[in-house]
């Protein structure tokens, strides 16, 4: 799966966790990388442990205008691989989560992918190649009592990432497109919701690496771990109002005492 020559995979929220450990595995493959993140300390320290070259990008995600700044100082990069990886949760009773911090994580979450999957999608076309790997979550599948809003972002970019499947299959384009899945990670994802593990998670190297394996297989949804998949297609079998009542138990152990 090695590649060789002038191939560029372009990583968002890439200075830890998933996308972190995403574009290490891409480097191991071959491919040269731009790292983007609003953490420009922190990638000018990764950097350092690429054996490919390796371009920073610092910039909010959240921000629309930083999202065509990006595409603009890329365009002529020619991307082989677009992972939108930037995102975040909040955690708390719809009434009273913070309005402002829900509209940033919306921004993030859903218009920043919206953005740059539509920009790179459009490049990709015009050379008929290129794969593009979204990040979502099991929590995509269902509604998320106590995480409302969250749960919402990831539905709608699972959503969006299906629809565009089809569309590309139809017109037979040499151009994948797959959605990322995973369930409890072990990153710092927690962190910024101000929540605590409910359940043991998956490390993000091993999420990582599946992700990427599948991406290159062309499979639509993917989701690591057997006992996610179980949980994925389990879920399906329990009646809404008590998936409901589960969710938000599970939900309601995360938050710290």
């Amino acid at each position: 799966m090695e590649r060789s020559g002038n191939v560029k995979a372009l990583v968002t929220g890439s200075s830890s966790g998933i996308g972190y450990e995403i574009a290490k595995y891409l480097d191991e493959l071959g491919y040269e990388l731009i790292l983007v993140s609003r953490y420009k300390k922190e990638l000018e320290e990764i950097k350092k442990h690429f054996k490919n070259n390796v371009s920073i990008i610092a910039l909010d995600l959240s921000n629309e205008e930083s999202c065509y700044e990006l595409y603009k100082a890329v365009t002529d990069e020619k991307i082989d691989i677009l992972v939108n990886n930037a995102g975040f949760g909040v955690h708390g009773e719809f009434i009273y989560t913070d309005l402002n911090k829900e509209l940033e994580m919306i921004d993030l979450n859903i218009k920043a992918v919206h953005i740059l999957t539509k920009l790179f999608l459009k490049d990709m076309k015009k050379r008929n190649k290129g794969y593009i790997l979204n990040v979502s979550s099991l929590a995509s599948f269902q509604a998320g009592p106590l995480m409302a809003s969250y749960y919402g972002t990831k539905a709608y970019v699972l959503r969006l990432t299906m629809a565009i499947y089809e569309e590309l299959r139809r017109k037979k384009y040499n151009i994948n497109v797959s959605i990322l899945c995973p369930g409890p990670v072990e990153t710092r994802f927690n962190e910024a919701a101000k929540i605590r593990s409910a359940i043991s998670g998956m490390s993000s190297d091993y999420v990582a690496r599946y992700a990427i394996n599948m991406m290159f297989k062309k499979k639509l949804i993917i989701i690591p771990g057997f006992t996610m998949i179980l949980s994925y297609y389990v879920s399906k079998l329990i009646p809404t109002k008590l998936l409901l009542k589960i969710t938000y138990d599970i939900q309601k152990k995360k938050e710290k005492k």
